[in-house]
């Protein structure tokens, strides 16, 4: 990606401060999808949490998976949820489910003209956007229909 997708202005993501949620931005920035993952029973979940939804164990760990998915659901926004999109709509918000790893679901911009069809069971491929602030270096994760 050249340019970014969405408009300069949003507020910068960054790790939850309790640093729960630091294994997948670190990820991010090297171009990798880490999940949340329970080393006691092996099940997956996101958000990151501190116990196991399955199993209850304190024993959890942050793993490597593709970054690709499927459309489980998805928004047109045609409305702005911050000044700084006021002039950038409709865009497209996608519900992503993750087969690999336990079909936890993700939310992301899905890439492309804002007006196509977004098929429900779509596969996507996860993209990378890095952004290189000195001050607050951050990557988003978007999503892209594969065709």
């Amino acid at each position: 990606m050249s340019a970014p997708y969405l408009a300069p202005g949003l507020p910068q993501p960054a790790p939850a401060p309790d640093g729960l949620d630091a294994p997948y931005w670190k990820g991010l920035a090297k171009g990798e999808l880490r999940l949340q993952r329970c080393r006691a029973c092996g099940g997956w979940q996101w958000g990151p949490e501190w116990i196991c939804h399955h199993c209850l164990s304190f024993d959890l760990g942050f793993e490597p998976v593709a970054p690709k998915g499927r459309i489980y659901s998805y928004e047109r926004v045609w409305h702005p949820v911050h000044p700084a999109l006021k002039d950038q709509g409709p865009y497209l918000v996608a519900l992503v489910e993750i087969p690999e790893a336990g079909s936890v679901r993700l939310v992301g911009n899905l890439l492309g003209d804002p007006h196509q069809a977004v098929p429900f069971g779509a596969p996507v491929e996860g993209v990378f956007e890095h952004h290189d602030d000195p001050d607050a270096p951050f990557t988003l994760l978007h999503w892209r229909l594969l065709n």
